[in-house]
């Protein structure tokens, strides 16, 4: 009797980011959904300075961020050689040969394309969207204007170089950053240059959107070819925005699962989910949002390429209230990478 070959999975975590604290809890949450029957994980742990490391220590340590420490862990790197085709530790001469890797990086150089590149390079098989891909959904001006190109309405944008045209309120973003870092909503042209000068902390560019009147609903989109979408998520505000405190404590917001929406419209919002999908190269997996206004308009606001991974993140909640397992999900992320 042949005994089948576990396929040895790695899991990026950490990353120099504003979201490295999350990207350990969604990480640790992946790993205890691993099916050990069929992967062999391999820990790869990005510190917030950069320094990448293998980690062979308890996963709960991951969980608490005290898991880069000399015990667990050795220095490692990704080797853009396509025959190693896998992970070198300089410093004990070991090879571990992969046979896919999942970046649990949120934010930038993880959810931007760089770790991705760097892995295609390698010849590694990506869980998730690719190079291009998730630096399109990562850079919101850009993404919002292929999106439009595919027929979705998307927010009016303003140039900051232009601000007697503006209506407010108005939001002022980074391009390229998530979890709401960095954003602000302004109510006049006085607030515009503190918030200018926030979202620069996070990016060199800045984009300026009009507020949307109308509730938030994100889609969990699976698939590569013929994607599944989720049930989808709406997001109860009761002030303000979505920003990244709300996000990870929901301490004056709610978020109803499936959305309180007819069934007509959330079928026309799950067919606009896949075309902006699929406009952005989207592959494995990802959320896309959107907002559904008053009038019944659908306006796209963007695409989260490596969304939140714990048991409470949208991104699961949704799939599992489609009738997916968390185990089930991970799974198949990454048959979707290998061809399974």
């Amino acid at each position: 009797m042949t005994t089948k070959t576990k396929l040895r999975v790695a899991v990026l975590f950490g990353g120099c980011s504003g979201e490295y604290g999350v990207s350990l809890q969604s990480a640790f949450s992946v790993i205890s959904h691993l099916d050990s029957d069929k992967y062999e994980p391999v820990y790869i742990g990005i510190t917030s300075s950069g320094e990448w490391l293998r980690f062979t220590g308890d996963p709960e340590k991951i969980k608490n961020d005290t898991w880069a420490n000399p015990t667990d862990c050795v220095r490692a790197i990704i080797s853009p050689c396509r025959e190693t085709q896998g992970l070198m530790e300089p410093e004990t001469g070991n090879i571990i040969k992969l046979d896919a890797a999942m970046p649990v990086l949120h934010g930038k150089n993880g959810e931007d394309g760089t770790v991705q590149g760097l892995l295609e390079l390698a010849g590694i098989p990506v869980v998730g969207c690719n190079t291009l891909c998730s630096a399109l959904c990562m850079d919101k001006d850009r993404a919002h204007k292929i999106v439009s190109l595919a027929g979705v309405q998307v927010p009016l944008a303003f140039s900051k170089d232009l601000l007697e045209n503006i209506n407010y309120p108005v939001f002022v973003k980074p391009v390229n950053a998530g979890s709401s870092l960095g954003i602000s909503k302004v109510y006049g042209r006085e607030e515009l240059p503190a918030a200018i000068e926030l979202a620069m902390e996070f990016d060199d560019d800045v984009i300026i959107e009009e507020s949307i009147n109308g509730v938030e609903i994100g889609c969990a989109v699976l698939g590569n070819e013929n994607p599944v979408v989720g049930e989808l998520d709406e997001i109860e505000l009761s002030n303000g925005f979505f920003d990244f405190r709300e996000k990870y404590t929901l301490e004056t917001s709610a978020i109803h699962v499936p959305a309180r929406i007819t069934p007509q419209k959330a079928e026309e919002i799950k067919e606009t989910a896949k075309n902006i999908y699929k406009a952005l190269g989207c592959t494995g997996f990802a959320r896309v949002d959107v907002f559904l206004t008053p009038a019944g308009n659908i306006i796209f606001n963007e695409v989260n390429t490596i969304p939140g991974f714990t048991i409470n993140s949208r991104f699961p909640k949704m799939m599992q209230a489609a009738g997916m397992t968390m185990e089930q999900i991970i799974n198949r992320t990454i048959e979707l990478a290998v061809g399974a």
